[in-house]
This record gives structure tokens, sequence and C-alpha cells, in this order.
């Protein structure tokens, strides 16, 4: 099961508050500003700063 897109317009960044965009393999959640991406687990977006790794 994929995020739906309900869920993806309201998710922003917990940093900078900014949009997020899905990667494109589906495995995170992407800010461009922060230049951070949010793991996707189990269908569960984790949303912690601490748990972003860097964009590559």
């Amino acid at each position: 099961m994929a995020l739906s897109q309900e869920l993806l317009d309201i998710l922003a960044c917990p940093k900078c508050k900014g949009e997020v965009k899905l990667t494109p393999n589906g495995d995170g959640l992407a800010c461009g500003a922060c230049r951070l991406v949010y793991p996707i687990r189990n269908d569960i977006p984790i949303m912690l700063i601490d748990q972003a790794q860097p964009l590559q």
C-alpha cells in the first residue's frame, strides 16, 4: 500500500515546514530546501529530523 495523495499533500518537512516529495523509488520523502530524506517504513513516513538522511 503506497502513501495516498491526500497524505502527501498535508505532510511537511518538520525542520523547515517546506514541501516534501516522494523519492523516485518510493522509499522516502525528500525536502529540497533542507536536502534531507525522511524514510518510509512499512508504509509509514518517519518524520523525525534525527531519522532523516542527507539527500544525494
